[in-house]
Order: structure tokens, then sequence, then C-alpha cells
């Protein structure tokens, strides 16, 4: 159990702040419960030498276990070795395309035959979308391309008695390589990258040059802003919500801002992020941030913001974030506002967390939550999307060897991971971009805070993995708090759940899936765009829908596919509806209350200090 808050106040050192963290110093160890750790076996000497090995390894990987791509490859490979039919049906279906192609070349002049005659790109593929890919020869080399890798889903997929999971791997694995050969990817083959080289004398290919080796200087110098962190920084043009901190130990900083209006509701909120990255995604610049907003509804709102670990927090637990984070922010709120419940705001690992915080408080008779707010959070991980493509015994245990090298996940690693599932958008379109073209994307505030990743401790990473991602402990009634198991159907709270169409991190199907996990009224809403664009919706921009339907705690339950039938479509941002749901469920406003609790004894302002490093 944590200390009483009071005590935790008065800990405090006046002069308390945060070190320069470069991965080989930490601010503050951790006191961490080390009762689950796992036992050391009886030659550990042996099993360093192996993790050395691993780590080594994974260096020229990037993370990805070669063991589990290769039993993946396996699988497919026997499976499909012993279907004489199935090879026929494939071979049947090259065939058959390259006859296709080969008729289109013949009459690729005439005028009744259609810039894509044989095959168009998905509606989500924009890397032939302008117009020069209409023109000869370069329409014909795109939709040759097209029907290759239509070829290849169609071999890599429907073997029966490949494992579903092995399946996934291969598909991708080989999709990924192709994307990387796509005639987008090379000048001769990309009329947009050819027609740019003799408009501008070969201009863009200089260009193109000093944008890799500035990018190149960057990789081998990752302690120097990019471009875009220089018109972004943090506390002077993003996360310049006014607030201050109010509570910190050695895990969060607690910001609570300050009112923008006379009167707020008697109810704070609470937001807690992810600690994958940097708090404000909440407070961009001041037209996006949902902080302002909030505060201009009359909320007062307090926020987590977590501390970038380093490798003397290699042994920081799961545990220790809901302790130290949720836990002490709730009992830091219950001072500064005595007597009054809380709405709580949980986003993507953030609301995982969250929603194992609101279950332990639910089973443990603690009832001081008046909401709860999901944001693109999932508490159901055996439908997570691709990222479960690194997710299984062998992946674990080299990422495990990965991080117990250094003590915790680079930022590097993490990122390249979530590029590789949009490697179109954030890989290869950038290079096309970038090294042919010649050109550079206008920096935003989304990309800067993209930019600002955080590391994981080597404990917490490998429990959050095991028990929520391979086990799906929390799903399946075993994840343990406070030595006693939860499970989310305590929870009979109010509930506020945002998908976003098109997450590659939280798939809205998997999100949706706690309707039938809580015991609760669940409004459920899904909205465009993607895992951060599609959550950061201001009302201000333009472009932005919804689907929205409340389901009691007693109503049947409605699958997804017939839930998005029914759910009547809103054009604009998420922002207004949720605020609305709020304001209906909190009291009268009532005059803002106190800043802080007068211990704080010289904590700065928002956006504290945690947050830069």
């Amino acid at each position: 159990m944590m200390p009483s808050l009071a005590s935790k106040i008065d800990d405090i050192p006046p002069d308390h702040s945060p070190q320069a963290n470069d991965g080989t110093r930490s601010p503050a160890v951790i006191a961490v419960d080390r009762s689950t750790a796992r036992p050391r076996p009886a030659d550990p000497e042996s099993e360093d030498l192996d993790r050395e090995l691993h780590a080594m390894f994974a260096r020229l990987t990037g993370g990805v276990s070669p063991v589990a791509l290769a039993l993946a490859c396996f699988d497919w490979a026997g499976h499909l070795a012993a279907a004489p039919q199935r090879q026929m049906e494939i071979v049947k279906q090259a065939t058959a395309g390259i006859g296709r192609l080969v008729q289109s070349a013949l009459h690729f002049a005439s005028p009744e035959q259609g810039p894509w005659s044989l095959i168009k790109p998905q509606p989500q593929d924009r890397r032939f979308a302008a117009p020069d890919w209409e023109e000869p020869p370069f329409n014909l080399t795109a939709q040759a391309f097209l029907l290759a890798e239509q070829w290849w889903h169609d071999a890599t997929t429907g073997i029966r008695g490949v494992a579903p999971a092995n399946e996934a791997i291969v598909e991708f694995s080989v999709r990924q390589l192709l994307d990387m050969m796509a005639p987008s990817n090379f000048a001769a083959t990309n009329p947009e990258v050819l027609r740019r080289a003799f408009k501008s004398g070969g201009e863009n290919f200089v260009l193109g040059w000093q944008n890799w080796c500035s990018d190149l200087m960057r990789a081998l110098h990752p302690e120097k802003a990019a471009p875009e962190q220089h018109e972004f920084v943090v506390g002077e043009s993003v996360a310049t919500a006014r607030g201050k901190v109010v509570f910190r130990n050695e895990l969060i900083e607690l910001i609570q801002y300050y009112p923008t209006t006379e009167k707020v509701h008697p109810e704070p909120i609470l937001i807690v992020p992810a600690w994958i990255m940097k708090y404000y995604i909440l407070d961009l610049s001041p037209h996006n941030s949902l902080v302002n907003y909030l505060t201009g509804q009359g909320f007062t709102v307090f926020a987590i913001s977590w501390r970038n670990p380093g490798v003397a927090d290699r042994e920081v637990s799961f545990d220790d974030y809901r302790r130290l984070g949720v836990s002490a922010a709730l009992a830091l709120i219950s001072v500064i506002v005595p007597g009054r419940r809380i709405h709580a705001l949980g986003y993507c690992l953030g609301g995982t967390l969250l929603s194992i915080t609101s279950a332990a408080m639910a089973r443990d008779g603690d009832n001081r939550l008046k909401s709860i707010t999901l944001l693109a959070a999932q508490t159901d991980f055996t439908e997570a999307g691709e990222l479960t493509l690194f997710i299984n015994e062998s992946q674990v245990a080299f990422l495990e060897d990965v991080m117990w090298d250094r003590g915790f996940l680079d930022t590097t690693q993490m990122a390249g991971a979530f590029q590789l599932l949009r490697s179109n958008d954030l890989i290869w379109s950038r290079v096309s971009r970038d090294y042919l073209m010649g050109e550079r994307t206008h920096p935003s505030d989304l990309m800067a805070w993209n930019a600002d990743a955080t590391r994981l401790p080597y404990r917490m990473h490998s429990e959050y993995l095991r028990k929520l991602f391979l086990h799906n402990d929390l799903a399946e009634g075993r994840f343990v708090v406070d030595g006693k198991p939860i499970v989310l159907s305590d929870i009979h709270t109010p509930m506020f759940v945002v998908g976003t169409v098109r997450d590659h991190v939280a798939p809205w199907k998997s999100v949706y899936k706690i309707h039938y996990q809580v015991d609760a009224d669940v409004t459920f809403l899904l909205t465009s765009g993607g895992h951060n664009a599609g959550v950061v919706a201001s009302p201000d921009e333009n472009g932005h829908f919804y689907q929205v339907m409340t389901k009691a705690a007693d109503a049947p339950y409605v699958g997804p596919d017939e839930w998005i039938k029914a759910a009547p479509r809103v054009e604009g941002s998420w922002w207004p509806e949720w605020t609305r749901w709020l304001a209906v469920r909190s009291g009268e406003p009532c005059a803002p209350p106190r800043m802080g609790t007068g211990n704080e004894r010289n904590l700065p302002d928002a956006p504290g200090e945690y947050v830069h490093h």
C-alpha cells in the first residue's frame, strides 16, 4: 500500500527536481515491489550470455525475433508443400495474371482500355494516385506490381493447417518486402520523380541528398532536435495550457490547470495518458488542446505527466504505474477537491491502466470515480491488430533480452515497430517525397509530439506484454492487483468509450469489446481518423465525423457490425458530444477549487519538468 498522502507530499524536498536523463543515469530510483519478480535460473551467467547474444542479433534485425519469423515461414511452407491442389491453384492464378498483363500490354494504346483495366489500387493506397501513373508505360508497371501484390497475398493466405498467427506473420513479412520494391520507390519507375527532375534540372536529387544527409546525422546524433522540434517547443508553442504541478513522486508529476471560467462543475477530470509518449498529446497547440477545451467548458482538469525512465528503473513494475501513477493522482485530487467524485479519462495504454485501477477500486468498494472515459484503449488483446504479430513467446522473450541488455526499451525500437504497421505511409512515402522528390513535409505539432518519444522500463514492459498481450489476463479474470484477481465486470460506473476508424494500434472492434466486459452503461463513439489524429479532433477543424450510441447495462448486446449500421452519423468533432455527456453527469457549476494543497514547495508551473527529459 502507498504511504499516506500527507506524508507523501511532505516528503518532497524544496529543491526536488529531475536531472538530465540520458539513459545512463536516472533522477530517482523507484522503490518497487519485487515479490513477483521472475526467479533466476540455476546458472544465471549462462542466461546472461544468451541474452547478450540475443541483444546483439536484435541490433541487426530491428528487434524482430528471427526464430519467430523462421517458425512462421516453416509452418506456411510445410503446409503448402503438402497441398498439391493448392499449389496448382496458385500456379494457375500466376499464369492467368501474366496472361492478362500481356494482353493488356498488346492493347495498351487502345482507346477502349482504361488506365486501370486489370486492377485498381486499394482506396487507402495513395502511391499511384497522381495522374502521371495513368500514362504508359508507368500505368502498366503499377498494375504489374499490384497484380504481384495480389498474387502473393493469395499465396500466403488460405493454406489449410497453417496457424492463423503464423499466416499473419508470413503475409505481413511478404507485404513489407513488396512495399519496399514498389515502383514508386525508384526514380526510374516513378513518373512523378521524373517529371520533377525534368522541370528542376535534377535539383530535386540534390535536395533529396541533402535531406538524406540531414536524417543520417540526426540518426547518428539523436540528441539533436529534429527540425519540427525547433518550431514546436514544449511549454512555448505546445503544452501551453496554464497550470501548475501540484504533486510529484518518483514516477509522475500531477498538473492542475487553472480555470478559465468563473464557475466550474464540481467534479474534476483526471487525464491518464499513455507513458509510451509524452502527455501533451492532449495539450498540443492552443487551438487543438483538449485541456484548453475542457477548461473552457467549465471543468477542473488534472493531468499526469510521466517521468522518462532510465537504466536505474529497470525493475519498475506495471503495478508501480498503477500505485504511483493513477492511485497517487486520485488520492491527491481527493485532498484538493474533498468529497467530490472524479471523472477519469485514460488514453491508449493509460486507458488500459485506468481500467485495471477502476476494477480494483470497484472490487474494494472505492466509489470515487463518477465516470470513466477510455480513448482508443483496449481491455482485451486477442484482436489487437497487427501489433499482435510482434507478440508471441519467441518474440516476447527476444524483446525481454533486448530490454535486459539496456534496462529499458529504446524509443527507436518502439517507433520502428509502429512505422512497420503503416510502412507505405510512414516509411516509403517519405523515402519518395524526401529523397527522390527533394521535398520536406511542413512540420506540425503532432509530428513534433510523435518525435518526442519515451523509454519503457524492462520489467514493466515485460509484464505488460506477457500479462496483457500474450496471456490476456485482464480480459480473462486472472490479472492480480494487491494479491487478488480483478474482473472488469465489477465496474458499474458509466463509461464513455472512443474508438477510431483507422486505428492500427487499438482497432475499434477490439476497443468495442468493453461492451460485454463491464456491467455498466456504455456510450460507444466511433470517430474518423487514426489512433492520434482521431482523438485530437478540435471542433475548429473540418472533416471530422463520428457515430455514437449508448447501451444500458441491462440491454442486450449488439455486435460491432450491427452497431455501425445502426449508429447515426454526425458531422464534426466528438469533443462537444463528450462534454455534453460529462455535463449531464456533473453537478451544478460552483466556484473553482483551490490550486494544489498549499504544500507544493516551489514545484514548477505546467508543463512541469518531467516532460523535458
